[in-house]
This record gives C-alpha cells, structure tokens and sequence, in this order.
C-alpha cells in the first residue's frame, strides 16, 4: 500500500473516531438540554394553567374548566393534561397518544428520551382544590434531536470530505518529491545520474533529496572515471606496445565487420613482412632493432594518414609481420599504395645500410571467403613479390564475386525456405556463484548439396543483403522456444539477431504476438547483438532494446570491447549481459591490463546492473583468475 493511501487510511481513521465521540457527546447533550427544557416548559405550564384554573375550581363542573384546558391542550405537544379535584378524584383529563411524524424508530430506540411531567396545586382562597398534572409528549424533542443529529451528520460529512480533498492536495503535493526520489533511484539503478531540481519545502524530504543528488553526482564521477580508465586500458590492449599499431585480434574484428557489413565491399589486404628480422637483431642489437620497427610503422602511418588512399587500417601481427586494411580503393588506386610502400621502404633502407628491408603482398577482399583464406592468399602473393626483387609488391588477382554472390544467394535462399539448417546450442555459461548453467547460444550451421558446411558469417551476410536475415530469425527463435519447450530446460538461450530484423515493423508485430503465447518464456530469451553493429545504427539498436525490455525480454551486446564500442554507449543502452571478446580472456592470468580491465567491467556491470560474462577461455589458470575477479559468468 503505498505512504498516500496510509496516510489517507489513518487520517480518516482518526477523523471518524473523533467524528463518533463528538457525535456521540452532542446528541447526548442536546437530548439532556432537550429534557431539561422540557421540565420547565411542562412546570410553567402546569403553573400558569394552575393560576388560571384557581378563580373557577370553586364549582368544579364549571364547563369554561375544560374549555381553558382544551385551549392549552390544542396549543402544545402535550401527552397528557389531568386535572384532579382534592380527593384526587379526576376532573378533566386530556391525552394525545399521536407519534410524531419524521423521526425513524431506529432512532427512538437508540437513543431513549424519558417523558417529562409536571404538576401544581390549584388554591382557591386558603384552601386546595385540586392538582393539575401536565406531561409532554417526548415526539416533540425526538423531532428535534433527531433534526439537530442529522443536521450535525451532514455538516461533519460535508467537513470530512472538504478535509479528505485538501489532504490529498497535499499529499499530492508533499508526496510528489517522494515519487521523483523514487524515479531517481530507479534511474540510478539503470545507470542514468540524475539531480532533482528544485529541493522539496519539506525540510526532512528536502534533506534526503539533498542527499540523494550528492550521491548521484559521486556515483556519476566514480563511473565517468571507471569509463575513461576502462577505455583507457582497452585502447592499450588494442595497440602494439612498441610501435602504438593495431594488433592482429583488431584486424580479425575488422575483417569480421567488413564481412557482415556489405557483401560487395571493395577493399584489399596488404601483408607486409620485414626481411630476415632475426638477422637485423644480431645485427644491429635490440635497443637499436626497436628504433628501426618504429620507423618502419612511422612510414605505414604516414602513409595510411593520406587521403589519396583512401580508408587504411594499420597492424601489425608479430615480430616483423604488419597488415594494411584499405577500404573504398580500386585496383589501380591499390597498386600506386604499392608502389609509394616500396619507395619508402627503399628510403628506409639507405638510413640503416639495407637495400632490401620489406616485401608486400596484395589480395583484393573477396566477401564470400573468409579471414583465414584471405591471408593465406596474401601470404603467398608476398612469397612472390620476394622473388620479383627489393622491396617489391605482388597483386594477386582475386575471383569474380559477382558469381560466388549470385550462386550464394541461390544456395542461402535455398536453405531457409526448406529449413534446411540445424541450430546447435553451444557454449555454456556457468554462473560463478551457483556453479549452474546460466546460458547457452543459438549456433546456426546450414550446409550445401553435398553435405559441406557454409562460412555461416558468409550464409549471414547474404541472407541480410538480400532481406531473407528476417525470416530466418523468425524461424531461429520459434526453434529456440521449442528446444526450451521439449527439453524443458531453464537456463537463458542467446539468439544472434540482425540489424535489417530489428528495424522490421512486422517482426515486431510477431515477436509481440508471441511472446503473448509464450509469456513465461519470455526471460529464457538472450537477443545477442553485435557490439560492432550497435555502434553502427546506436539509436536503432537503444530503441530495439527498449523495446525488448518491455516484452520483459533480455539483451546481451557481445563481442565487447572498447574499440568497438564504449563503456559510455553500453551505459546508455542498458542491456542485461555483457560478453566481452575471446581474446580478453585469453592469457589474462598472465597480463595484468586484461585483469585492470576485466575488472574495470565487473565494476561497470555492478554499477549499471548489468551481467559480465566472458567467452571461451579455456586455460584453467585464466579460468581461476576470471573466477577470482567476480564476473557473472565464463563459457569455456
């Protein structure tokens, strides 16, 4: 029951007892004020009529006897008026036994009125002649308490409901405050700072607001600098030590994206291998070594900060071995980069004595291949431009994908419309607490003709440019409900989910209609969503999740890391997980800016209410240190 209704339960409580004894003492003191006057009223007439009698009791069948008592009868609420001679022998007697209309008998027999009677002696001379007895008759004064209660009634019930109006303007008013700090701790709660502007008048609501904004500011200042320390130790893990370049686990991300994003994207991947780097250590010794690998990354940055070229990503993946990433570049465009390489290498060179320092191979980016095929073919287009001479490139020509496109849109609609796809239910999260499955993911395997499984990012992709994304995961998540259904399981499913379906009106409008039918099912469902795609259409994927909030659904946001997405953006978006990347959890028990940021996130995730899981870690000494840092959840 909320603090209104109490207070308004116990205030009228209150009112209605005091109402009761108040009632209660005025209809008794009215009734006794009613009797006393009574008495005098009956004393006053049996006195007056006595006074008037006297001159006539001389002869007392004297008719004008009767004829006064009459006349005073007729005049007054008298029961009964009895005049009796000396020897109390009854004269005239007059008696109205007539209840009084307009008084129920509930009330008479509640509220007991006792008859009044009055007498006095009637002298003639110095003699008694007789006694004339008057009583009232009690309708008179149970007509006029019971107007005098009622009357009382309603001007109580009138005062009571004024009362009970202008109570609740108040209350409304004083409580208003109460439901702002309320709004304000939910809203903390799901990582929103706000102050409440202005302070309430009431000084103990107006001190606990007070209190309130303070503590939300410190809780905003504790998490802004948690996100910039977060993103701070991110970005260092994203980026070589030595030379400040992306590592190899950013281009594996990026090289996921691009396969995703857009089937026909036009881009290219340049592997770029330093030459006999093991004899340049003995050579030069190591301090020096570490000089010329930052020359040699300055010369890719400085070439990849020139717009001629287009969009360029740097790596470098190990020892002497770096990649390029370039976007939005053609062939000819691609083989003039190539050619401005091998001068600069050849610049290079002359500074440290080394006429050949570094070979480039070049592949184009083929969408229906994958990470692993793509390297390899750059690989060997670099194994080629060694054999050309110094510092030389080789392009390798890639496939028409306007085929492989055409054939997979065949094969990808294929698939869907029969069904002719498993889902496999992988990676399962164990609660670090009750050691119990927490989760597990929806994996989409579809094969061909012949039984050979698909590149699935690949089968996604296709799906999404050609919009059969949506009825696949239609036809994913009924599956999904199913398997909870037949395997009567009760832990979370994690179903990925795409960006054209979460923009789709009519997928909407299903999911709507069945999580109706499927009502208790509705927080077994995890909608996984692409950390790289939310940064890509954020205020889509805030509203998706809004709205899967109010379906009482869940939301993971997977692939976490902070050059995908910030702890800034995560806050806004207020899912129920987290997955953070493969990678951070690998080798973590031995790196301590994994441990800084893992447990940066932990923190996060405590603050914000939301669930910090990491994925596929599979040495037991990372799984111990994951475990000794708190998150909610490991997969392994």
């Amino acid at each position: 029951m909320s603090l209104s209704k109490q207070l308004l339960l116990l205030i009228s409580l209150l009112f209605l007892m005091i109402f009761s004894v108040n009632f209660v003492l005025s209809v008794n003191n009215i009734r006794d004020y009613l009797e006393v006057e009574a008495e005098i009223y009956a004393q006053d007439t049996a006195t007056s009529l006595g006074l008037s009698l006297s001159p006539y009791m001389k002869n007392e069948t004297d008719p004008i006897i009767e004829t006064m008592i009459k006349a005073i009868f007729d005049m007054g609420y008298y029961q009964e008026i009895k005049l009796v001679n000396v020897e109390n022998k009854p004269l005239v007697t007059l008696s109205n036994t007539t209840a009084i209309e307009g008084v129920p008998d509930w009330f008479i027999n509640a509220i007991p009125m006792k008859t009044v009677s009055a007498e006095s002696e009637i002298s003639s001379g110095w003699n008694i002649s007789g006694v004339i007895q008057v009583t009232l008759n009690p309708g008179n004064g149970y007509l006029k308490l019971y107007e005098q209660a009622k009357n009382s009634f309603y001007y109580s019930l009138a005062t009571f409901i004024l009362s009970i109006a202008l109570l609740l303007l108040v209350l409304r008013f004083t409580l208003s405050s109460l439901k702002r700090i309320e709004q304000m701790a939910i809203t903390l709660a799901s990582g929103r700072f706000e102050t409440i502007e202005p302070l309430p008048w009431t000084t103990e609501l107006r001190n606990v607001t007070s209190s309130m904004n303070m503590m939300s500011n410190k809780i905003e200042g504790a998490t802004r600098n948690l996100n910039l320390k977060l993103e701070g130790i991110g970005k260092k893990l994203q980026l070589d030590e030595l030379t400040g370049l992306k590592r190899k686990t950013s281009f594996q991300t990026e090289m996921k994206h691009l396969f995703v994003a857009d089937a026909d994207s036009e881009a290219y991947i340049l592997i770029i291998k330093i030459d006999g780097l093991a004899a340049l250590v003995k050579e030069l010794g190591g301090d020096a070594i570490d000089t010329f690998l930052k020359d040699f990354s300055q010369v890719l940055k400085d070439t990849a900060d020139q717009d001629q070229w287009g969009d360029i990503l740097v790596y470098r993946f190990v020892g002497g071995e770096f990649s390029l990433l370039v976007k939005q570049i053609n062939l000819p465009k691609v083989e003039q980069l190539a050619k401005s390489l091998s001068a600069s290498f050849a610049n290079l060179g002359k500074k440290y004595n080394k006429a050949d320092i570094a070979h480039i191979g070049v592949v184009p980016f083929n969408p229906i291949g994958s990470t692993e095929s793509i390297l390899m073919a750059a690989k060997e287009a670099y194994e080629q431009a060694r054999l050309i001479g110094p510092n030389s490139y080789h392009i390798r020509a890639g496939v028409d994908p306007a085929i492989g496109i055409a054939e997979w849109k065949s094969l990808v609609f294929s698939v869907i419309d029969n069904q002719q796809y498993k889902i496999k239910f992988i990676g399962a999260v164990e609660d670090l607490q009750t050691q119990q499955v927490l989760m597990q993911e929806a994996f989409t395997q579809a094969s061909d003709s012949h039984g050979n499984k698909l590149s699935i990012a690949t089968f996604i992709s296709i799906a999404e440019k050609f919009e059969k994304i949506i009825e696949l995961d239609k036809s994913v998540i009924s599956k999904v409900i199913q398997h909870i259904e037949n395997e009567k399981i009760d832990y979370a499913i994690a179903i990925n989910i795409s960006t054209r379906t979460i923009k789709n009106s009519d997928f909407r409008a299903w999911l709507v209609q069945l999580i109706k039918q499927k009502k208790s099912l509705s927080q077994q469902l995890v909608f996984s969503l692409s950390a790289y795609a939310v940064t890509k259409d954020f205020f889509s994927y805030k509203e998706f999740i809004e709205f899967a909030h109010q379906l009482n659904l869940k939301v993971m946001i997977k692939r976490f890391e902070t050059e995908s997405i910030s702890a800034e953006f995560a806050k806004q978006l207020n899912p129920d997980f987290i997955r953070l990347a493969i990678d951070l959890g690998h080798g973590i028990a031995q790196d301590e800016s994994k441990q800084s940021f893992v447990a940066g996130m932990k923190e996060m995730g405590e603050l914000l209410n939301i669930n910090v899981i990491a994925e596929n870690v599979e040495s037991e000494d990372d799984f111990q240190c994951i475990k000794k840092i708190g998150i909610t959840g490991v997969s392994r």
